[in-house]
């Protein structure tokens, strides 16, 4: 069947008193991987489906199918009609309710030098080329660099006259090397927080392939540094470990979904309570938190949610102070709280739940200069290497690939395996100084992990340095 006919054929073929929506995914990706100078196989692929959801006699049922044919369709319906009748009974709302998008509209930004118009031969060469600029030592064991790129098409139609199409160019770069010396190995990376939307210069943007050869370079540095000190002590986190720090500890446990209850058997729930929302000290009165789909080149940046809803910059936390949940039209109904636009699934074959999209720290009037000068015995931190934290989203302990001593304000030797622990909002109580536009970094996370079904979903984070006082750090094994 052809995709312009799929509205007016669900039309036809939905029982005349049922409500009904139908989200089109097409998507298309490519990996081109490099390692120790070898290609890898490459990774090539199309994918297209529909998710149908129906609402019908007080009852909501999904179907999902990448059979588009009328056959294929028929089926899909029978079966979201199925379920509808049978949870009926079952709702923690009235489905009657669910707001229904009627908007037409269309989201997508130009993507200047798309990945896909360079020819093959050019995208392999600058892969090539930044996975040879790793190995500068013989005590570089192993080294890679990788591009994966992904275009999705997304089409939400409704029974209402809704119809919302979007289209994302995805970017996501990684290097790293591992280095040993016959004693020791230590590992460095740009980081797993790397990604972006657009074109081939978002890749410049990132680090690549510019940062191949102080990644290398500081891997030969962590071998012969000393192990992390362990005290109570003052922290500066880079913003590729902010983002973590943010999504760990500020993301999670603010889904409104988890605080409902919805993840407890899977991933846990959360701390924090509906109570909270509008009184609640989450952190000192530098912190500011956004979620803010709004910046084009982000990984998580689009007009409308997989709800229909319309995407708006949103405050979350301001002064310190907790003011809403992410939460989608469905959890905010039977919260009775404002929330967000963030109703999100990660392909054709989910039903869209309460996720993060972008979550962005706003900066400070601080630059990394000011922050480091401010510390008098610390630890300055970068990129995330090991992460555990509670099924409450509460307590943490993060461990880096990175560190430098700071001692009287200024930056000191390079140290091994640095770590730190804390408890989510005591942490960010912490927080007394944070950096300027000029250290902020627009990154993101790609494998956020989340529902059951499981789904991985891209999510972004804007964050600057960041200072925290009197942190629990310590060393890690090697």
């Amino acid at each position: 069947m052809k995709f312009e006919d799929l509205g007016a054929y669900l039309a036809q073929r939905a029982p005349p008193d049922a409500v009904w929506s139908a989200r089109l995914i097409e998507a298309h990706h490519e990996s081109i991987a490099f390692r120790q100078g070898v290609i890898q196989p490459l990774s090539n692929g199309w994918d297209r489906g529909v998710f149908l959801t129906l609402i019908q006699a007080g009852g909501m049922g999904y179907a999902a199918t990448s059979d588009l044919s009328h056959a294929g369709l028929d089926q899909a319906l029978q079966q979201a009609l199925t379920w509808a009748e049978t949870t009926a009974d079952l709702s923690l709302v009235d489905p009657a309710q669910m707001p229904l998008s009627t908007q037409q509209g269309r989201y997508a930004p130009p993507v200047r030098d798309a990945w896909g118009g360079l020819p093959l031969t050019e995208r392999l060469a600058l892969v090539h080329d930044a996975c040879a600029a790793l190995p500068i030592d013989r005590r570089i064991l192993d080294w890679s660099a990788e591009v994966s790129h992904k275009r999705v098409r997304s089409t939400l139609l409704t029974s209402h006259g809704g119809r919302l199409e979007q289209v994302f160019s995805y970017l996501i770069p990684s290097m790293g090397v591992t280095a040993d010396d016959g004693t020791r190995i230590q590992r460095r990376s740009l980081g797993w927080t790397e990604g972006r939307q657009g074109g081939v210069g978002q890749l410049a943007e990132l680090g690549f392939p510019a940062q191949a050869r102080r990644i290398a370079e500081e891997a030969l540095e962590l071998l012969q540094a000393p192990q992390c000190p362990e005290g109570i002590m003052d922290l500066v986190l880079t913003p590729g470990q902010m983002a973590l720090q943010i999504h760990e500890s500020i993301g999670h446990p603010l889904e409104l979904d988890r605080i409902l209850g919805d993840e407890r058997n899977y991933a846990g729930t959360s701390f924090v309570t509906l109570e909270m929302f509008g009184q609640y000290r989450y952190g000192s009165e530098l912190l500011n938190v956004s979620f803010d789909p709004s910046r084009p080149e982000q990984l998580a940046s689009y007009g409308f949610d997989d709800e229909g809803s319309p995407a708006e910059r949103v405050p979350i936390i301001r002064a310190g102070i907790l003011q809403r949940p992410l939460g989608g039209a469905l959890s905010q109904r039977r919260a009775g709280l404002p929330g967000t636009a963030n109703a999100r699934a990660c392909a054709w074959n989910r039903p869209p739940i309460d996720r993060m999209a972008n979550l962005n720290l706003e900066p400070g009037d601080q630059t990394l200069e000011q922050l480091i000068a401010g510390v008098e015995r610390g630890v300055l931190m970068d990129s995330n290497r090991s992460w555990s934290i509670d099924d409450s989203r509460n307590k943490f302990q993060f461990g880096c690939e990175y560190g430098r001593l700071i001692r009287d304000g200024a930056l000191g030797p390079v140290v091994r395996n640095p770590n730190y622990r804390g408890i989510s909002a005591r942490f960010w109580r912490t927080l007394d100084g944070v950096g300027d536009p000029s250290t902020l970094q627009v990154l993101g996370v790609t494998n956020c992990g989340k529902g059951e079904p499981n789904q991985a979903i891209y999510v972004g984070h804007a964050a600057p340095a960041c200072r925290f006082r009197q942190v629990a750090v310590f060393g890690g094994a090697d």
